[in-house]
């Protein structure tokens, strides 16, 4: 099963004010259901998971993160939601023109072929980033400042946090009175959505595989991944295990058709590391799985895992949302 955020991708939100008047369209985040609850753990002690839930199809993406920043941060950017990390050629993801008070984000074109990074995940984002996307995902996606109503409540009461550690999920969302529907998911759940198979045991892969998946795309193949073969075939994009300064290393999510996991996600190895909320308690760390495009295989394997703080910045990590069950 899957699901769309019913936001359609060409509506307009129009937002007037004493010194501006800007739009902005609303994204859609496209969903699958994770269901079979109660399943055990993996042999790794992750992946139980007691309830239906939903989760991101994809990494949240250039495009829909550059949406975002047009929606909240033409005004000002007081929590840092882009950085210059976000253009570097080599995941060549969004440009910031103007100044203060009139902001454009727009989404950058590879360097290497020139075509439209949009449907590449974003990365370059710390687990705050993720938290203020998902508080603005879980309010509707509303246009304007950055505040109690768009990005700093919501799914998480951030309050202008950007150090310190991380806070749990809200059990309701002050803006709508009801439980938050968007969040970063708990590690097990982002556990259970990769590797399970629906049926009492797990893959290593994220592939519906125990078998290292091919990085040498092929549209026709099952079991592949954007990842570094040290071995054999370098990065994936070059197939050289000489890294470029101007080489753009990022594949637009779901290229690898052919590679889904049980549920109907997809990249939830290689590609980008990506957030998740460990067990969901307050603390001065948050999680990190999946390998990335930098990654050589014994990280890309269900067993490994990252713990870093939340302020945590690179060019490989990025985030997918989860959801709760309709």
């Amino acid at each position: 099963m899957k699901k769309i955020c019913k936001l359609a991708l060409t509506s307009i939100a129009l937002v007037v004010s004493a010194t501006s008047v800007y739009a902005t369209a609303t994204i859609n985040y496209e969903l699958v259901t994770v269901a079979n609850p109660g399943n055990q753990n993996d042999k790794t002690g992750f992946g139980a998971v007691d309830h239906i839930y939903q989760i991101g199809k994809y990494e949240v993406t250039i495009g829909q993160y550059t949406a975002f920043l047009n929606a909240v941060a033409k005004e000002s950017d007081p929590y840092m939601l882009w950085s210059k990390s976000m253009m570097s050629p080599n995941t060549q993801g969004i440009s910031r023109s103007g100044s203060a008070g009139n902001y454009s984000y727009t989404v950058m074109q590879t360097s290497t072929t020139g075509v439209s990074s949009q449907n590449m995940p974003i990365t370059g984002v710390s687990w705050y980033n993720a938290a203020r996307f998902a508080n603005w995902m879980a309010n509707g996606q509303p246009v304007g400042v950055e505040d109690s109503t768009t990005t700093e409540n919501g799914a998480y009461n951030l309050n202008g946090m950007i150090s310190g550690g991380a806070v749990a999920k809200n059990t309701l969302n002050p803006n709508t009175g009801a439980v938050p529907t968007f969040y970063i998911p708990l590690e097990n759940e982002w556990y259970k959505a990769a590797y399970y198979n629906g049926a009492g045991s797990y893959y290593t892969y994220a592939t519906q595989s125990n078998t290292l998946p091919s990085n040498k795309f092929n549209s026709a193949a099952s079991n592949q991944a954007n990842y570094l073969d040290d071995a054999s075939n370098g990065y994936c994009v070059s197939q050289s295990p000489a890294l470029s300064t101007t080489q753009t290393y990022l594949t637009d999510v779901g290229l690898f058709a052919n590679s889904p996991s049980h549920y109907g996600t997809f990249d939830q190895t290689g590609s980008a590391w990506e957030w998740n909320d460990l067990d969901g308690r307050p603390s001065k760390s948050r999680g990190l799985k999946g390998a990335a495009w930098t990654s050589t295989p014994p990280y890309l394997q269900s067993s490994y895992r990252l713990i870093t703080v939340p302020t945590s910045i690179s060019l490989n990590v990025g985030f997918r949302l989860a959801h709760t069950s309709p």
